[in-house]
């Protein structure tokens, strides 16, 4: 831990001022200074929550920042309990405890950090003014909570300029005056004959209890519900599982809705199928402009499936050396940058195949001779690409678990479509050929036949 910082009466609740609440905000020492799997990030969050759970005088908990900034107060996801029948808080707290106890009572669970910072216990203080004797006194209602506002709150009065800047000017009381109940029916009002009443002859202050904040979410009464995935589980299964409790668990009247960063998510969707076969698609169609052609573009696109099954099986190979095997949005890029260099290696065997098919070769003679001669080119290009990922695959330190993603996907991707496609492109090439129409396609790729030397019978 290298410092903190420490906010009393401040709730992470909207930053709202709190009377039992409190925010730290805890800086972690230089990642270098860190090396050791117990002094990571997620580590030290559930040492520390092992901790805080046994003190019992108060509920403390350490969240880990958002991995996007602005979209929430911490990680994990964050979800709205909705009081659409206007059940009350009682409901909605009943609700939030339900949820609470299916998750933390079922030890398989993918979701940990399970809290919400809807409170309906929170100590108050009702001021209960008796209007009759504010009648009587010739006191209006509206002056008395102006009263309340201006002094125990606050008020804008206006600006002004000093020093070249602008600053305003707020009024309350001061601090020692507002710090006990008892401050509250010593503050005074003028009546309508002008004489000062303290609130105290017409109120009475009362201790209740209450929830801390009442808050609105698209116009219904709501609680905040928060958690986050387990180590070893994406968002997705413990989003999943959630909205499988959350349909069994929340009675009639009581719904729910997604906020923050899964609510983007959701929004969003799954692109990346549509995303990705968009990509194949265009590759197809430059390909087929090229070589005017249709069925040889698909002899080089064939050979994308087996580049992108080589790359899945490594990242699930990578799961048994203690990498997170899942299918996260660095390991998506990589499936599109496998999409050209897929292509790649396949063209270096077509398109000299199409070359020496012009010129009179067989098709199985062609794709024979291509592959001789462009094995040397596809390996030399392909083990070089793959030795410049390994520093990516082998990385340390901050974001390593992004580049690793991206590392491990390409090289396994790269690895696979090598092997495979010196064996699978030839076997699509001559099968496409087959089925294609049986005409001449002219290529402006085909190097000019060589003018044959004169002989003393052209010159008889």
């Amino acid at each position: 831990m290298k410092s903190s910082v420490a906010f009393p009466g401040l709730s992470i609740n909207g930053f709202t001022a709190a009377p039992n609440s409190g925010i730290v905000f805890l800086s972690l020492d230089e990642f270098e200074n860190r090396t050791a799997p117990e002094q990571s990030a997620d580590a030290i969050v559930g040492q520390v929550n092992q901790r805080l759970g046994a003190i019992q005088d108060a509920f403390m908990f350490v969240l880990s920042p958002p991995p996007v900034s602005g979209l929430g107060n911490a990680g994990g996801f964050k979800l709205q309990l909705q009081d659409r029948d206007s059940l009350g808080e009682g409901a909605l707290n009943g609700a939030v405890q339900q949820l609470m106890g299916r998750i933390y009572g079922n030890p398989n669970s993918t979701i940990t950090q399970a809290f919400s910072n809807y409170q309906i216990n929170v100590p108050q203080l009702f001021a209960n003014v008796d209007r009759t004797k504010a009648k009587q006194m010739g006191v209006n209602l509206s002056d008395i909570y102006e009263t309340m506002q201006t002094y125990l709150g606050s008020l804008y009065v206006n600006d002004f300029n000093r020093f070249g800047k602008t600053y305003q000017v707020i009024v309350q009381a001061d601090s020692g005056h507002r710090a006990k109940a008892e401050d509250i029916g010593a503050l005074k009002i003028r009546n309508a004959a002008g004489e000062m009443v303290p609130l105290s002859a017409m109120m009475r202050i009362e201790p209740t209890f209450g929830p801390g904040s009442v808050g609105r979410y698209n116009g219904f009464y709501t609680a905040d519900f928060n958690g986050a995935a387990k180590p070893g589980f994406s968002s997705g299964e413990a989003q999943a599982e959630m909205e499988k409790i959350l349909k069994e668990t929340l009675p009639r009247g009581i719904s729910y809705e997604w906020t923050e960063l899964v609510y983007q998510e959701k929004t969003a969707g799954n692109t990346m199928i549509y995303i990705f076969p968009l990509c194949v698609l265009l590759v197809f169609l430059v390909l087929a402009a090229t070589y005017e052609s249709t069925t040889l573009p698909l002899a080089i696109i064939l050979i994308v499936p087996m580049c992108i099954l080589s790359a899945i099986t490594g990242v699930w190979l990578s799961g048994f050396l203690g990498q997170p095997a899942d299918n996260n949005i660095f390991t998506q890029i990589a499936f599109v940058v496998l999409v050209g260099l897929a292509c790649k290696n396949a063209i270096l065997i077509v398109e000299f195949a199409r070359e020496l098919e012009d010129h009179g070769r067989s098709t199985v003679k062609a794709v024979v001779e291509a592959c001789r001669l462009r094995l040397r080119p596809i390996l030399m290009t392909s083990i070089a690409f793959i030795a410049g990922v390994i520093p990516l695959v082998l990385s340390s330190g901050a974001g390593a678990e992004m580049r690793q993603a991206m590392g491990i996907a390409v090289a396994s991707g790269m690895l696979g479509v090598t092997v495979f496609g010196l064996f699978l492109t030839p076997v699509f090439y001559v099968l496409l050929r087959k089925l294609a129409p049986k005409k001449h396609l002219p290529t402006a790729h085909a190097a000019p036949l060589k003018p044959r030397a004169p002989t003393g019978d052209d010159h008889a």
